[in-house]
């Protein structure tokens, strides 16, 4: 034990002689918040601009939700075909997208609505408001489909008499955290890619001091190579887990942004995936024959699986394929763990994304573990 201490405190020696390492571990998730902030934090109070794409043709109750939509407070639609649409939506000029299929209206007959796809690039501050009033909408027609049980005369009495019926409605002030959660959202998937790069720097201090004949004079005395390797895991870990709290606290307590989560559960979370980052970088370490090739190797790997898991912008943006392929990665289970937090349900309701973010890591430990013991000593192959 008392040598895994020593080594550990040599590694964090060696990794904070360079001010440049201050910076990848403390201040970039910190600047990723403020960067999150400005881009995200700052779209209360605007003009909804929504494009509209109707592929139900001329059927009323579609032309009614549609007009609905039209009429909305602080609400722009312009209608458009679906592919330019979404060129519209990408390209920034559109806030979002509503797609109504076709069979929208005969769905809603039916009882059973379907056939609306919201479409967004800024997630939540931009849909959340038109989706809750949408949904209102559509679930109530869905209900008057469902009484008539397919009488479609009785429908369209029921229907009509719904249209020319007075409501009256009460108005309270309510707080609006849709800007708070996606700007939370956007910093973690920043925080994603931060950790993942840090706990690859910390284990290339693993093939650095094999290249510089460090790790030769460490094994010349009573330290064996696996007690080197584990002082770089727990120095790692340690590091992630402090990164992680210096996000979370500046995202609550200076930048303002709260959240349904708790501050334990988040940290829970995060924690489970800095497990996944800290075996993967051992898995690269354990396959690279050096610096050279292990940097190849992480740039090949973190930045696209991070791109595709939705860590830059909402993965529901992506094409279906693309969605279901982001499964296979460790960053889509964390951020769609974190996103049902933000939406109030409880760390103990998440146990599949937990145990999913767990698998990954044992898996990759033990990728590590057999490539490192092909070799007959673990200290040859470092």
């Amino acid at each position: 034990m008392n040598n895994v201490i020593w080594l550990a405190r040599k590694t964090i020696r060696t990794t904070f002689r360079k001010p440049s390492a201050w910076l990848i571990y403390f201040a970039l998730p910190v600047i990723a918040v403020m960067f999150s902030v400005m881009v995200f934090g700052d779209d209360q109070g605007q003009t909804i601009r929504v494009g509209i794409v109707n592929q139900d043709g001329d059927e009323a109750v579609t032309q009614d939700v549609i007009a609905f939509v039209a009429g909305l407070r602080q609400v722009e639609v312009s209608w458009l075909d679906e592919q330019d649409m979404r060129r519209e939506v990408s390209g920034g000029r559109l806030d979002g997208g509503i797609v109504f299929r076709a069979g929208f209206a005969d769905s809603v007959k039916a009882g059973a609505p379907d056939g609306v796809e919201i479409v967004s690039v800024k997630g939540a501050p931009v849909t959340a408001y038109v989706k809750a009033m949408l949904d209102q909408r559509i679930d109530a027609i869905g209900r008057i489909g469902l009484a008539a049980g397919g009488d479609e005369a009785a429908f369209d009495a029921m229907y009509a008499s719904y249209m020319q019926g007075g409501f009256g409605m009460e108005s309270g002030l309510v707080t609006d955290d849709s800007s708070a959660r996606v700007v939370t959202e956007r910093s973690i998937g920043f925080l994603i890619m931060l950790m993942m790069f840090s706990a690859t720097n910390m284990a290339e201090i693993i093939l650095q001091e094999r290249e510089n004949r460090t790790f030769l004079r460490l094994m010349s005395s009573p330290i064996s190579a696996r007690t080197y390797v584990l002082a770089n895991v727990l120095v790692n870990g340690a590091m992630l887990s402090l990164q992680i709290v210096i996000m979370l606290v500046f995202l609550r307590m200076v930048a303002g942004q709260h959240s349904a989560a708790a501050f334990w559960e988040m940290f829970l979370a995060l924690f489970l995936f800095a497990l996944v980052a800290v075996a993967l970088s051992l898995a690269i370490v354990a396959f690279s024959g050096n610096r050279k090739a292990f940097s190849a190797l992480t740039n090949l790997i973190v930045t696209p699986t991070c791109l595709l898991a939705g860590c830059f912008f909402p993965a529901s943006f992506m094409p279906e394929a693309v969605q279901k392929l982001s499964y296979f990665l460790p960053q889509r289970w964390l951020l769609d763990m974190t996103e049902s937090l933000q939406n109030g349900l409880h760390a103990s309701g998440l146990y599949l994304h937990g145990a999913v973010l767990i698998a990954f890591a044992a898996l990759l430990a033990l990728v590590a573990v057999y490539r490192f013991n092909r070799g007959s000593d673990l200290g040859q192959f470092v």
